[in-house]
This record gives C-alpha cells, structure tokens and sequence, in this order.
C-alpha cells in the first residue's frame, strides 16, 4: 500500500491518533488562516465597520456549507470502515460518489448564497451601517464556494484513508496565498472588504486543484477517474444515513449561532466586532479539539470495521483525554491574555473590552465542548451518527435558542448571551457521558446489517 494511505488498525492506537491529530491540527490552523487573515487585515486597514461586516460572516457561512459538509463525514465514515476491512471496491465506489455528491452541492450553494445572502443578513439584523459590505462580501465568497465544497470532500477522502498530511502541505501553500492576496488587495490597492473574500476565493481554489490533482494521480490506490463519477446507490445510502444526521446537526446548530448573532448585531457594530473578533481567537482555541475528533472518527472507523473492538475503545479513551486536557489548558492561556489576544485585530478599547468579556466569561469551559465533540466523533465512527444529532439538536440548537430568546426579553445585556455555549456545552457532556458508558457503540455497524 502506497504512502497516500494509513492503516490504522495495526500498530500503537495512541501513537497512530497522534501522527494522524497533528497533520490535521496544523491543517486546521491554516484553514483558520483564512478568515482570520481576512478579519485581522481588514480590521487594520479598512476600520471597524469592516471588520463588523466580516466578523458577522462566520455564523451565516457555517450554516449554508455546514450541511454539506457534513454529509462529506457520511462518505469518511463509509471509506475508512470500507478501507479497514480492505474492501478496495466499495472504497472506490464510496469515493467517486462523494466527489459527484460534493459538485453537485458545490452548485447548488453558489446559487443559494448569491441569491439570499442579502435577505439572510436583513433578518439577522446586521446594523444598516454595515450591511452594504456585509453583502458584498459574502457574495463574493459564495461565487466561490464550490472550491471550498470540493476541498472538503477531498480532504474527508485522504483523512478516510489515514493520509492527514497532503491536504496539510495544500493548504500551507494556498494560505500563504491567501494572506498575500489580502495584503495586496487591501494594503496596496486600497480595495474594499469584497476583496478580502476574492483573496480567499482564489486560494481556496488552488487548494481543491491540488487535492483533485493527487487524487486523479495513475498508480494512486484509490484513483479518481472522472469517467467513473455516479451516484452509486448503495454508496450513496450509506453516505446519507452516517453523514446527514451531521449534515442536519451542523446546519441546525448553525441557525442557532445566526440567532444568537443577530441577538449580537442588536448590540451594535462595537459589540458585532468584538464577537468577532473574539471568534476568530476561538477557532483556533478549538482547532487541537477538532484535530483529535477527527482523528477519533477515522481510528474508530477503521478498527470496527476490521472488528478490532479492544483497540477502538483504547483508541477512544485516549483520544477524549488528550481532546479535554488540551482544551482546558488553551482555555486557560485565553482567559489570562484575552485583552492582548483581542487588541491584535482592533486598537479601540470598547471592542477589545467586549471581546475580553466574552472570553473570560466562555474560556474555562473549553473542556466541556472538547468532550462532548470527542464522544460525538467517536459515535460518528461507530456508525451512530443519529446519536450526536439528536444531543446536538436538543442542547446546542433547541435549549440555546430558548435560553437566549428567554433571557434577552428579561434582561438585554450582553454578557448573558455569552453564557449560552457553557450552559449548553455543560447539559451535551451529561447527556454523552451516559451514553457513552451505557451504550454499546462499538457494535454500530454490526446493528446496522442485522
């Protein structure tokens, strides 16, 4: 078997989620790159009504690629349970499904976020100051969003085989880009906000060029041939069952993060940019927590499905340590230097206050979100996608928008709409700390079948 792939079913389990994890924490720092680079360039250069209207874009580009994004963790689950038991035909059928899957999705939301990304941002309430170049924004990154579509599914693709290191060097490469483009556009051409999201357009299209490159490589296991893209029916219904319940859960909680910014956005443009800002700060906190989930998720998938129960339930304990001791100790770096942390995309005191207030207020929680993201992964693998969406669904969506919706018409203050991750963090690790020790998760595929 070529270097392109892992077999994660031999070998040290802790050593194996390691290797995988750390390819794929640094993958996602660069990934973070991307927006990050945009906020903190426009927050410099073009002032806070800017970076209010960049800042705001996270939520509402969450929701609208979250679904399909999703989905594309159906089609990882499928080929890393597939390549454990190396089956190499229902493999490569998996794969060529997913990219016709993830194309066809690609075009769908280009049209769907050109079109209603003006009316989605009237109803979150986006301050009328900041709404023109909210829009413009945003529409010039849906243009491109078929890039991002595709990256994903390709990335879920090498990640399902064990091959967490290529789409890090593509995406290493395409993020320098992006933070050039940036510069050059903002700095020296004195552009508007737009053209942040051209600058991350282009280079998220260079990053899926180079991943379809690879994977259509000749002596490749599992190559990509374009004559060879159909929906394959069986494939296709495995992709749906493991990876729509997360497709729904990610587009779902996505609407309840656009609901608690609109709540945001009725605090003004200074609140709005300070959100922001401290989110970005945030994606990066979280980047070590996703980096072992989805390490989880494919170590999990391989060994059931090679039916190595003892080595994936090592492999799952280790992995929920090591997601929650990480996540704690970064969520105590962000509490003690939160104000230095947030002065880094706006000099303006009042933003940097608000932003510090929401990060002192969240950080310490940081474990509670890792563990409940480890068990999901790890039920993910197992084939029981059903199960984090239905906790998700009914802590992370359906509690948080009773919560803010309550509190907002009792007491509109801001720092009560900060509470609102914690509180619902704290009720999901409940919930999967029972399931995980009473439930029998390793047999998911096996329940499937019968």
């Amino acid at each position: 078997m070529q270097s392109t792939t892992r077999d994660m079913t031999h070998g040290s389990p802790w050593r194996l989620i390691v290797s995988f994890a750390v390819p794929v924490l640094l993958s996602q720092v660069f990934q973070q790159l991307y927006n990050t680079a945009d906020t903190l360039i426009v927050g410099r250069f073009l002032g806070d009504g800017a970076l209010a209207a960049v800042s705001s874009s996270g939520p509402l580009i969450f929701l609208l690629i979250s679904f399909f994004v999703g989905v594309t963790m159906g089609a990882s689950v499928t080929i890393s349970r597939y390549f454990g038991a190396g089956d190499h035909d229902s493999v490569s059928r998996a794969i060529h499904t997913n990219i016709l899957v993830s194309m066809c999705s690609g075009i769908l939301l280009t049209v769907c976020g050109v079109a209603f990304t003006p009316t989605i941002l009237r109803w979150m309430g986006t301050d009328p100051e900041v709404l023109p170049e909210a829009i413009s924004y945003f529409r010039y990154y849906f243009t491109g969003v078929l890039a991002v579509v595709l990256y994903n599914a390709c990335k879920s693709i090498m990640n399902a085989l064990g091959d967490s290191r290529r789409p890090l060097y593509y995406l290493i490469l395409s993020s320098l880009i992006n933070i050039a483009l940036d510069l050059l556009f903002i700095a020296v051409f004195h552009w508007g906000v737009w053209s942040a999201a051209v600058a991350t357009t282009i280079s998220q299209a260079i990053s899926m060029v180079l991943c379809l490159i690879h994977l259509s490589k000749k002596g490749m296991p599992y190559q990509l041939q374009w004559r060879k893209l159909r929906f394959d029916r069986e494939m296709l219904g495995q992709m749906v069952r493991y990876g729509l319940p997360s497709g729904v859960q990610n587009s779902v909680i996505g609407l309840a993060n656009v609901i608690l910014q609109s709540n945001i956005n009725s605090f003004g443009k200074l609140a709005m940019a300070g959100y922001g800002a401290y989110s970005k700060l945030e994606g990066f906190a979280f980047l070590p927590i996703t980096s072992f989930t989805m390490a989880l998720t494919t170590y999990t998938g391989q060994n059931l499905g090679a039916m190595q129960y003892d080595r994936a339930k090592k492999g799952a304990r280790f992995g929920i340590l090591v997601s929650i001791t990480l996540a704690e100790l970064i969520g105590v770096g962000m509490y003690v230097f939160a104000p230095q942390l947030i002065s880094i995309f706006t000099p303006t005191p009042e933003v940097i206050a608000l932003g510090t207030q929401q990060a002192r207020t969240i950080a310490l929680f940081y474990c509670l979100l890792a563990y409940s993201h480890a068990v999901a992964s790890v039920c993910r693998g197992a084939g029981k996608a059903f199960v984090p969406m239905t906790i998700m669904l009914a802590t992370w969506c359906a509690l948080r928008i009773v919560y803010i919706t309550t509190v907002m018409h009792i007491v509109h203050e801001i720092q009560y709409i900060y509470w609102a991750y914690p509180l619902t963090w704290s009720v999901s690790s409940v919930i999967y700390f029972i399931y995980y020790h009473r439930s029998d998760w390793i047999h998911g595929f096996e329940a499937k079948e019968h």
